[in-house]
């Protein structure tokens, strides 16, 4: 079933925005929450100590049922940099360990991994036929230092979606952790940890799943997350703020604490995290199924519908590696600057990246919507 979502967004004051692998549009549900939370700040009594202690709460239940692990395996961060940084600040590397990545890979999945030059750990880089790995091309580049693979679920900038499962099987049989960046993909379609043999998922909370800037989450196996060393200790996760009305007692160290040990500092983070919660369990509400065979049909459309003798498709046509992101490029590639710049003059906003024009529809769109927008590039 295909719903018409439009109505819960916006409003919009004529404009396209076609741009939700930079930025999603918060739905009126989300809107209506940070107004609910600025209304505690403003009058901070009305911040009750159980509003309070809700708010991680509820939103990790509600990321726990979108990638279908319990909720407090969740690890609550401000963006996708957060979780790749706990892994690479809290595996025990060895000298001589390398860390496996993708050239061309978006940078929040390189840079973190960079760090660990001083450690005597390696990064190296497959350089994929197509834009993303196949599962030969990484079991050729692995090696016996291998010790962590990282690539992105979706790829922002070719729109190539991976084979998770066989990739997370390959890095299995080898001994190696695989890490995916699924930022580009969550919102947009089901992803269940359950059926892919990942050890890490990382995640921003602002593109597909709708929410403010500065929200992120984590998962890791348990059994991995439990071999990380301590590299935080932030007070609220070893106790709670009643706690603070004991008459005395020192601050300690507790373990036991899961994946709440790692959480962002801030948790109860309520002007970003209670509309976050909002947008995702409105996405839940309407079914993740649901919103992909919507923004399946909105893909659909503009590809039918683009000027192929003026326009090139760069991402997939069709099949599982096509995401929701979609890459093309005039056939004179010097004209996509000026093509971008002249839709933004028609309130159409889309994406510039690496020299090509990146178009990312989602839910809060209609076909007329799409065909709108390829008028407009048609008649450039």
């Amino acid at each position: 079933m295909i719903g018409n979502f439009a109505q819960d967004f916006g409003p919009f004051d004529g404009k396209l925005w076609l741009n939700c692998a930079h930025q999603g549009p918060l739905p009126r549900v989300a809107a209506a929450a940070a107004e609910e939370a600025i209304a505690w700040k403003r009058a901070p009594y009305h911040l009750t100590t159980e509003r309070f202690s809700g708010v991680p709460q509820n939103l990790k239940q509600a990321l726990g049922r979108l990638i279908n692990v319990p909720a407090d395996e969740i690890i609550l961060g401000n963006s996708a940099s957060y979780g790749l940084h706990l892994l690479a600040n809290g595996i025990r590397w060895q000298a001589g360990d390398e860390v496996l990545l993708l050239k061309d890979d978006f940078p929040s999945d390189i840079l973190p991994w960079l760090t660990l030059h001083e450690q005597g750990v390696t990064t190296r880089f497959i350089e994929p036929r197509k834009y993303v790995p196949q599962v030969d091309e990484l079991i050729a580049n692995i090696t016996p230092a291998t010790k962590v693979f990282c690539t992105t679920l979706a790829h922002s900038f070719s729109g190539y979606v991976v084979d998770a499962r066989a990739l997370g099987e390959a890095c299995r049989e080898r001994g190696v952790k695989f890490a995916l960046n699924a930022s580009q993909a969550l919102g947009a379609r089901p992803f269940d940890v359950t059926n892919t043999p990942v050890d890490a998922v990382v995640g921003v909370g602002f593109k597909w799943l709708c929410g403010p800037y500065g929200t992120g989450f984590c998962w890791m196996r348990p059994e991995l997350r439990e071999s990380l060393r301590r590299v935080q200790a932030y007070w609220l996760s070893m106790q709670t703020a009643d706690e603070l009305g004991a008459e005395q007692g020192d601050p300690a160290l507790r373990d036991g604490l899961g994946a709440r040990a790692f959480d962002v500092f801030g948790t109860a983070n309520f002007f970003n995290f209670k509309p976050w919660t909002a947008s995702v369990e409105y996405l839940l509400a309407q079914g993740i199924e649901n919103v992909a065979a919507h923004n399946d049909r909105l893909v659909s459309t503009f590809i039918e519908g683009l000027d192929r003798s003026r326009y090139e498709i760069l991402s997939p046509l069709a099949g599982p590696q096509r995401s929701t992101l979609i890459l093309i490029s005039h056939k004179q590639s010097d004209r996509n600057l000026a093509i971008y710049e002249h839709l933004r003059r028609q309130d159409i906003y889309i994406a510039f990246r690496r020299g090509r024009l990146r178009i990312s529809p989602h839910i809060h769109l209609t076909v007329e919507d799409v065909a709108r927008a390829l008028d407009a590039l048609n008649a450039c």
